[in-house]
Formats: C-alpha cells, sequence, structure tokens
C-alpha cells in the first residue's frame, strides 16, 4: 500500500457524513484501493474479490477482467491524487510485462480465472473472448494515459497478437462464422455459445474490428441479434441483469450516435435503467429490499450464490449496489439518489472499506461480506466519464477507436428528445 495514499480511514459506529459528489469521490476512492491492494506485488494481477470488512482473506483467484479494470485505474488513481503518477507507472510496467512476457495465452486469448501469484490457470476454466477483451480494453486506456512509453508498446502487443479469426473461426473449423465464440479449452475445444445476441458484447466486436492486426470482418458488426423488449411502457435491446447495458459505455461514448443499422445503444441504456428500477418498484410490496431509491439487478452474489438478476429473469430481493451506481451516465440523479439512500440508510452494514458491498437482500436479512472487481470497475469508471470524461478520452485517442467506430458505421445523429431507440 502506498503511504498516505489510499490508506485504510478509521471506521465509528456512524459514518462520517457523506453527500453528493463527495460521496461518488469516496466511492471511487475505495474502488481504486482495491485495485491497488488487491493486485498482485509480483505479477500485477488483481484478485476477482475480496472481503470488504475484514484487513485479509485468502482468496487467491484473479481474473483477467479485474484485472483490465485494475489497469484502467490507475489513471484515476493518478488524476485525483490518490496514487503518485511514478508509482501508478511502476505498477502498469509490471503488469503488462508480465501478461506480455510470462502470463500464459493461446492466440493470445488469456484464461479467464488464474492464479494471483503465477498467472496458472484455475479452475480449468475456458480461455475467456470477453474476459480478455476487458483486459486488453484496460490495458490500451493505461497506456494511452503514457503515450510513447513501454507501458503503451506493451499494451499495444498484448492487443496486436491477439488472433481475432482463430476465435471467430473456431479455429478454421468454420470459415464462414461471423459472430466469435465465447472461449476454449484444451480439453473440449472451443465452447457451443457464440457472442450471437446483444449484451454487454459490443466493445469485444469494436475492438476486434479496430485490430491492426487480423480484424474482424465488417459482417461481424451486423451478425449478431438486436433483441428488442418491453416492459412497463419502455422498450429497450434486452432486458436481463443491468451490467450488460453499462460495460461497453464505460470505455466507448455511444451518446448521439447510431450505427449503420440506426441503432442507438445510449438510448436503450438510458431504458435498460429505468425498466430495471421500475421492474423493482413493482416488486416492492413483496419484497423487502426494494424502493424508489433502492434498486439495482444485476449478475451479482447472492444469499444463495452468484446469480444473474434482472429484468424479465431471475429476482428475490437482491439489490447490486454497483448495479445501480455504474448507470450514473445514464440517469445521474437516480443512481446518485441510491448511493445517498445507501450510505445514509445502511451505513457500516453495506459500506466497507472497498465501498458498498457487492450486494444485500433484507428478505434474507443477508449482506455480501465481499466485493467483486470488474463491478467495481464498472462503478469506477462510470463516475469518472460522468464527471470528467477521461476514460472515453483516453480510449478515443487510440487509433483502433475510430477504425472500428467507422467500420460500424457509427455517426453523431442530431435529434430532438426523445430519440428513438431505432431508426433506418
Amino acid at each position: 500500500m502506498l503511504p498516505g495514499a489510499i490508506g485504510h480511514s478509521q471506521q465509528s459506529h456512524r459514518l462520517p457524513p457523506l453527500h453528493g459528489s463527495r460521496l461518488l469521490t469516496e466511492i471511487q476512492r475505495r474502488a481504486v484501493r482495491f485495485f491497488w491492494e488487491q493486485s498482485h506485488p509480483k505479477t500485477g494481477l488483481t484478485k476477482d474479490r475480496a472481503r470488504n470488512f475484514t484487513q485479509k482473506d485468502t482468496y487467491t483467484v484473479a481474473s483477467i477482467a479485474s484485472t483490465g479494470y485494475a489497469l484502467a485505474a490507475l489513471p484515476i488513481g493518478v488524476e485525483h491524487g490518490w496514487i503518485p503518477r511514478q508509482d501508478a507507472y511502476r505498477r502498469a510496467l509490471l503488469t503488462l510485462r508480465f501478461l506480455h512476457d510470462k502470463m500464459p495465452h493461446h492466440h493470445g486469448w488469456f484464461f479467464h480465472f488464474v492464479d494471483w501469484r503465477t498467472g496458472q490457470r484455475v479452475w480449468n476454466c475456458e480461455l475467456s473472448s470477453i474476459d480478455t477483451a476487458l483486459l486488453l480494453i484496460g490495458a490500451l486506456t493505461c497506456g494511452q494515459y503514457w503515450p510513447g512509453t513501454e507501458v503503451q508498446r506493451l499494451a499495444n502487443a498484448l492487443y496486436d497478437r491477439v488472433d481475432w479469426t482463430w476465435m471467430l473461426t473456431n479455429g478454421g473449423a468454420q470459415p464462414q462464422k461471423r459472430v466469435l465464440s465465447h472461449g476454449w479449452t484444451p480439453e473440449k475445444g472451443f465452447l457451443t455459445n457464440n457472442w450471437d445476441h446483444y449484451c454487454e458484447l459490443m466493445f469485444l466486436y469494436l475492438l476486434g474490428l479496430g485490430s491492426r492486426r487480423d480484424p474482424l470482418p465488417a459482417e461481424s458488426w451486423t451478425a449478431w441479434e438486436r433483441n428488442v423488449v418491453s416492459y412497463g411502457g419502455r422498450t429497450t435491446l434486452a432486458g436481463g441483469p443491468i451490467f450488460m447495458h453499462q460495460m461497453a459505455h464505460g470505455y466507448y461514448n455511444f451518446r448521439d450516435r447510431r450505427d449503420n443499422l440506426g441503432w442507438d445503444y445510449w438510448v436503450s441504456s438510458v431504458e435498460a435503467t429505468l425498466m430495471n428500477r421500475q421492474y423493482c418498484l413493482d416488486r416492492a410490496g413483496t419484497r423487502k429490499t426494494y424502493g424508489p431509491n433502492v434498486w439495482g439487478l444485476n449478475a451479482s452474489d447472492g444469499p444463495d450464490g452468484y446469480r444473474a438478476y434482472g429484468v424479465l429473469e431471475e429476482e428475490d430481493g437482491t439489490v447490486s449496489p454497483t448495479g445501480a451506481i455504474a448507470s450514473v451516465i445514464f440517469t445521474p440523479k437516480l443512481s446518485t439518489a441510491v448511493a445517498q439512500t445507501l450510505y445514509t440508510r445502511f451505513g457500516e452494514k453495506l459500506w466497507g472499506q472497498y465501498g458498498f458491498a457487492n450486494a444485500f437482500n433484507l428478505d434474507r436479512d443477508w449482506v455480501d461480506p465481499d466485493v467483486i472487481g470488474i463491478d467495481l470497475g464498472m462503478a469506477l469508471i462510470a463516475i469518472e466519464d460522468h464527471r470528467t470524461g477521461l476514460i472515453w478520452r483516453l480510449l478515443a485517442s487510440h487509433p483502433s477507436t475510430p477504425r472500428a467506430l467507422q467500420c460500424a458505421g457509427f455517426h453523431v445523429t442530431h435529434e430532438p428528445a426523445p430519440r428513438p431507440l431505432h431508426r433506418r
């Protein structure tokens, strides 16, 4: 831990008052603390999760997605003065060197879960296309913060060695296939599922379209299904957990843009957020947890294990604080109100060393003892984009971004509100 940078504050029985902008800042600061403290000092790999209410835990599993968010967190930590610039640079360099030189990979793709001390695969997990993309996009964002340095060179080298055609065509077995596989294992080969319908997938395809080496064909952008759903008078692409509508937007600013098919994904995510809230409110009569300022169905821990809670899907009264907060770019007042209510109403029952617990459920009298890295990361960069646009600007400055957006046909449109979800 850096002396005097992002150390632990003393928790009293009653938390100190925090409101509005100060509370959002503290949410960010504690998320940055997680990524700093829970990244291994010799590999830079970041734990998938950590205990939130005790100083130590026995977790040793890192996720490559969490590591990607840790890299993106470094510029935020520097800009806020929580991490000295040189210390952040050294951490980025250590991480990227390990990833490039020592981390096991196959055709440039990484295993989803690894031992944070060695980088070796755990749990017989898959090479994950989506999680590798989260690692890469965090690395590229970090690299753009230090242009002309070894950090930027290594980030680009990781990106350039990815074999997109291999993941697209199942190793050449399906040469006409235009949607990426979910992944591959040494034991069984390519997974049967593909990224073939709307969810969090947009950043995966944009990275592939923008690649200098072996880019995805333009047809890959139009090959996946845009599945429209409606609830409570609102229409969006898909329902499901809220993170699906947030993950890509943390890195790419889709506001006031449509793609070559005429879809507005910003409008979709605004509607998905409001739909998620309404879905909770409509069940508030039978669930103790839900309320006007307590909502957020997400893929998260639950009383009975990890679940994909979402609109038109499973729900049991479990709310994900970061789920609502990571929509601050879409619904700033509503998302900030959730953060304020949770902090004021529940205090230290939900608020720990890394911020809000991953999830809680009043019906079951349950509070998650953990935080999860990717959820903290989504909330962290969403708040930063909402305030300064830093992460949007950094990724936009990478040459892959304009290539990808042009290939997908993204263009700014000036339209009177309310903008329709789709327009030909």
